[in-house]
């Protein structure tokens, strides 16, 4: 039986697979051989710290300490567009 309701267990997810590949092409930058312009290292900086507080968002509703519903935003989106 799960402790979550279906909509929140599926923005959690969501949410945890979005900051996943956030930090997987940190990893290739930092870690790799990956070398982007400063003006993308800012920009892969900033999706990631994005994906991290939906993440963190989502974390506390799935245990029951943030009722908000979450606004759905794609953490590759380009916020200034």
């Amino acid at each position: 039986m799960a402790l979550a309701d279906e909509s929140t267990a599926q923005l959690y997810r969501e949410a945890w697979e979005a900051w996943s590949r956030q930090l997987d092409h940190l990893h290739r930058v930092f870690l790799g051989d990956e070398r982007p312009k400063p003006d993308q290292l800012k920009g892969l900086l900033n999706r990631e710290a994005r994906a991290k507080e939906r993440y963190d968002a989502a974390r506390l509703r799935l245990l029951g300490f943030d009722s908000e519903p979450e606004p759905s935003r794609d953490p590759d989106e380009n916020p200034f567009r």
